[in-house]
């Protein structure tokens, strides 16, 4: 193990500088109301910043309200959605982690039950017992994700352009709230993840046939954020690297969509996979620790372009190793986060580069006296 390892150490992506590498992968907690964050959210992302986040991701926000996933789903497809978020990001900055958010659209996926309520369509069982009715969706092709579903609406090419536009304009208010990064969410089967499968996408136009077709709306999302975000700051792109179904979307096409996102100004990607049928955490791809890291570092080698690993990495040193061996430039966590807020700290002692000294110091005081007393009782010195 190196004297200081790379999990801490320092980065600069453009002008933005990271404490360190790991970061809050972004969760949704389908907790909103008309798509406002609220009390819960500031609660809920500022323990990871305590906690020693070098980047703190807010969860998937709608960039329409077509495009939620639930009712319960953060927005920003008005300036009133951009007050309670430009809290959010100075909490996190006041507290030394950099403030990122990521931009959805469900597409043929929205209109649904939150997870804790059957995490299906909804129904009319639904809009009799919580008033949340069904609403349309869209999709690159009026095919349901599968049976019992919403049937979407094809999109056409003047409701292609105005999603790019809001795309674009909700990046602007992105930035005025403050947030330093912007994550574009192409992954898990959402509306730009529709556009770039073969399973989906069957268009006939511009927008489909090949891969290139396929990737001409993602693209375009990317370049319009990128066009709106201050130059200085960094705009990621998290990507399912594959489908994980015969005749899907795959590893080669991911590293061609990596080469031509890093040619319009985009800075990492962030590496999941699956999602393409079923929910954003169907088993399509086989699981184990780690498993999305090999999809990080064939795209950061073939692509030359940052990635982001991301799944199952439970450690410090299950992380540190991902660094060292070059596979991946930041570490996301996700689940594990959630049963351990203080990750980063607690891999940081793990490591033998930090104890309760850095912590906040209204804990690490305490716990550092605590220790003591510990050792003592155990006969230690």
């Amino acid at each position: 193990m190196p004297s200081h390892p790379l999990l801490f150490t320092p980065l600069r992506l453009r002008d933005v500088a990271l404490r360190n590498r790991a970061m809050l992968s972004p969760m949704c907690t389908y907790s909103a109301t008309d798509g406002l964050a609220g009390d819960w959210h500031l609660a809920h992302l500022a323990q990871f910043a305590l906690g020693g986040f070098g980047i703190v991701c807010v969860e998937a926000t709608a960039v329409t309200e077509q495009g939620r996933i639930t009712y319960g789903d953060v927005g920003l497809w008005s300036a009133a959605h951009a007050a309670p978020l430009a809290r959010i990001a100075a909490m996190l900055r006041d507290r030394g982690t950099v403030p990122a958010i990521q931009l959805a659209h469900a597409g043929r996926k929205a209109s649904a039950q939150r997870p804790w309520h059957g995490m299906g369509p909804l129904t009319e069982a639904d809009r009799a017992a919580r008033n949340e009715a069904a609403w349309p969706t869209v999709a690159p092709t009026p095919a349901p994700m599968e049976a019992g579903w919403h049937v979407p609406h094809a999109l056409d090419l003047a409701q292609i352009r105005a999603l790019v536009a809001a795309w674009r304009d909700a990046a602007a208010r992105a930035r005025d709230a403050g947030f330093d990064i912007v994550e574009i969410h192409c992954a898990h089967g959402y509306l730009n993840h529709q556009f770039l499968s073969p399973l989906v996408n069957r268009r006939n136009d511009a927008y489909g046939g090949d891969r290139a077709g396929r990737m001409r709306f993602p693209l375009e999302v990317a370049a319009a954020v990128r066009a709106e975000w201050p130059n200085d700051k960094p705009v990621f792109v998290r990507i399912s690297a594959v489908d994980g179904i015969d005749g899907g979307w795959e590893l080669d096409d991911s590293v061609a969509f990596a080469r031509e996102l890093k040619a319009r100004g985009i800075d990492a990607i962030d590496c999941s996979s699956g999602g393409i049928i079923g929910s954003a955490v169907a088993r399509t791809v086989p699981r184990g620790l780690g498993f999305q890291v090999p999809y990080a570092e064939r795209i950061r080698r073939d692509a030359a372009i940052a990635t982001i690993a991301v799944g199952l990495i439970l450690t410090g040193e299950q992380a540190e190793a991902v660094l060292q061996n070059g596979q991946a430039d930041l570490v996301a966590v996700a689940r594990e986060a959630l049963a351990d807020p203080y990750w980063p700290r607690h891999a940081a002692r793990a490591l033998g580069v930090a104890g309760f000294a850095d912590w906040p110091h209204q804990y690490g005081w305490w716990l550092d006296k605590r220790e003591g007393t510990l050792r003592r009782m155990r006969g230690e010195k």
